[in-house]
């Protein structure tokens, strides 16, 4: 469309998403991964840049600001939770997902609760993520350990997840999720990331919390080759610590 695009990003993020957005031309600007309160977060740093854009550029800027703008939840509550809704011809019993921007969550589980206030919403969020504990005990507390997942587990209620009508939530450890990607490659071709991983295993959970003959739904939200130096590489899950499929092992 030749708009240029400026996209601000943790420097902790994957070299594959990185050498993705200098090829396509993007204006990159790599920041700290610091905490969502420090002026130099990559959303503030973000804000900033817009603002000062929309003073220079003769035809203004626009902010995408995905993760508190609404139109994020509103567009899958129109699409998203609809479609859910129709291909299981409204048979669906529950539905789970990780938060990035919280669009998907809050937007599928309004669009299903009002379809049948009984579907049950959960929330998968990964170790050292801050929602598990908001959505169940009210506090905004991260969980204990860490995760290499990137793209998902904030420590705020951004304005999408604010909309978010969630029943259950569940903390998932990077040692429970990845497995079911290698899996899922091996024996299905489907080469997936680390959030499909996490919303895997949480609707795993969810199956095991409503039991048999339920319909459990999530979302399979990111490919595999934007993290195969990490995912995928033996060297860097031996260092981790997490577990290496044997497959991958050289």
């Amino acid at each position: 469309l030749g708009y240029r695009s400026t996209v601000v990003m943790p420097i902790t993020q994957s070299k594959e998403k990185i050498d993705s957005l200098e090829l396509l031309g993007a204006d990159l600007h790599l920041v700290g991964a610091t905490s969502y309160s420090d002026p130099n977060h990559y959303i503030h740093t973000a804000q900033r840049l817009a603002e000062k854009f929309a003073k220079k550029e003769e035809h203004g800027a626009v902010w995408a600001r995905q993760f508190d703008n609404l139109a994020n939840m509103e567009i899958h509550c129109r699409t998203t939770g609809a479609e859910i809704w129709e291909q299981t011809d409204g048979g669906v019993d529950g539905f789970i997902c990780a938060v990035g921007t919280g669009g998907t969550l809050a937007g599928v589980s309004t669009a299903l609760k009002e379809r049948n206030p009984g579907i049950v919403i959960g929330l998968a969020d990964p170790a050292g993520a801050s929602l598990h504990d908001y959505f169940s005990s009210g506090q905004l507390k991260a969980s204990p350990g860490t995760s290499i997942i990137e793209g998902i587990g904030i420590n705020h209620v951004t304005d999408n997840v604010a909309q978010a009508r969630v029943d259950v939530s569940y903390t998932i450890e990077d040692e429970e999720a990845l497995p079911y990607i290698f899996d899922l490659l091996l024996h299905e071709g489907l080469c997936l990331g680390g959030s499909a991983a996490i919303n895997i295993a949480g609707a795993v959970r969810l199956a095991q919390h409503l039991g048999p003959g339920h319909t459990i739904v999530t979302i399979l939200c990111d490919y595999g080759n934007r993290y195969q130096s990490k995912l995928f590489n033996p060297v860097f899950l031996e260092n981790k610590g997490l577990p290496v499929p044997q497959w991958l092992v050289i």
